[in-house]
């Protein structure tokens, strides 16, 4: 049985419903007033998702992609093409990865997902309205060379895709993965965010900044504290 996890900010809540074998995170936004919402990577499993959102009444307006990997983006065009939804991200350079959408389902032993072309592509210091929330637009390269991450300052929550995880980072060893980038952006776009700041990850719980500034073996800055 899914689990309901409800946080807040605002008016906002998000929950986080893991979908797929794969079990990776995708995450829907919500305005507590309207009920106008987002879908942050939607992997697959879509009945899923808008079971869950006829079940709160959440009416989806958008759908937001971290990166490129079919993981996190398989269920993106049936989604579109279901509810008539705009697709905002990620950054252009993992078009490449879009496009390659039927490889990556064999790769990977999933269901062939139809290749599309984003609504809007992303570019660093973009702003993304959704659920009434302003997101800012992180362009956090290494594990994909597209990959962004949703930022919002005052609800001190980041949603960073697979660039990030509790105790550990995303891989770089696919086409045009950069270990080094990945490491910089991490410790140079993200850390500057603030220690208090919770993270949703691409996969597995959540956690923050802080904690992993000082305990991941990857990321860890050796002067914390």
């Amino acid at each position: 049985m899914l689990e309901i996890r409800f946080i807040f900010f605002r008016r906002m809540r998000y929950q986080v419903i893991p979908v797929t074998h794969y079990q990776q995170n995708c995450s829907i936004i919500w305005d507590e007033a309207t009920r106008v919402g987002a879908v942050i990577d939607p992997g697959g499993e879509i009945d899923k998702l808008l079971t869950f959102c006829e079940q709160h009444q959440i009416q989806l307006e958008k759908i937001l992609l971290t990166h490129g990997h079919m993981d996190h983006v398989g269920g993106t065009s049936a989604l579109a093409k279901a509810l008539q939804l705009p697709i905002i991200g990620p950054h252009r350079d993992d078009k490449f990865w879009i496009d390659a959408l039927d490889q990556q389902a064999t790769m990977m032993g999933m269901p062939p997902a139809e290749v599309f072309e984003p609504t809007t592509w992303l570019k660093d210091g973009d702003v993304v309205e959704a659920a009434n929330t302003q997101f800012e637009v992180i362009h956090c390269p290494g594990h994909t060379p597209g990959h962004v991450v949703f930022y919002h300052a005052d609800a001190g929550i980041a949603f960073v895709g697979d660039v990030l995880f509790q105790g550990s980072i995303g891989r770089t060893d696919f086409p045009r993965g950069n270990h080094q980038q990945l490491l910089d952006a991490i410790r140079n776009k993200l850390w500057p965010l603030g220690d208090d700041i919770t993270f949703i990850p691409g996969h597995g719980p959540l956690s923050t900044f802080g904690r992993e500034k000082q305990s991941n073996p990857f990321v860890a800055d050796p002067n914390y504290g």
